[in-house]
């Protein structure tokens, strides 16, 4: 066997490894609040495209979902903005009331949620946005060009 197509039949394999995992990245995820929990409390998104985020209250107060940096937690947790709407990643969700919003992940990594309102957090209202790195699909290998494909397999040569 040839090295091009020993290298092609391993990147297909690889393809269909990535696709058969669990925890596949979603472009659409619902973060309900029950009891002051978010549920789930991992979510896993891909990095660089919009993410729509449904987040549905059912419980009877008011709570907050905050997402991002230790820095963005700890500007919160000493803040005094009573009311979130202006930033994508910091949602105010009124009692028995659903809010959408939309974030896009530029890097991979993984995200905190928690609520800030006091108590909350130390309540245990958290949660983990998982943001992985953009993966190859059957379907991007087929509108790759043959001469996009050689040069992607001898950057990989390249890099063992």
């Amino acid at each position: 066997m040839n090295a091009v197509a020993l290298l092609s039949s391993a990147l297909v394999a690889a393809v269909l490894l990535v696709g058969c995992s669990g925890d596949e990245p979603r472009t659409d995820v619902t973060v309900g609040i029950r009891y002051s929990r978010f549920v789930p409390v991992n979510v896993t998104v891909p990095a660089g495209v919009p993410v729509t985020i449904v987040l549905r209250n059912d419980d009877p107060i008011e709570h907050e979902w905050i997402v991002g940096t230790a820095d963005v937690h700890e500007r919160h947790r000493t803040g005094t903005e009573p009311f979130h709407d202006a930033v994508p990643s910091e949602v105010t969700v009124p009692a028995l009331e659903t809010r959408v919003t939309t974030v896009t992940f530029d890097e991979p990594g993984e995200y905190r949620y928690i609520c800030h309102l006091p108590g909350h957090e130390a309540y245990g209202m958290t949660g983990v946005v998982h943001v992985t790195a953009a993966r190859i699909t059957i379907e991007d290998i087929g509108r790759i060009s043959r001469k996009e494909r050689r040069s992607v397999e001898l950057i990989r040569l390249l890099r063992v």
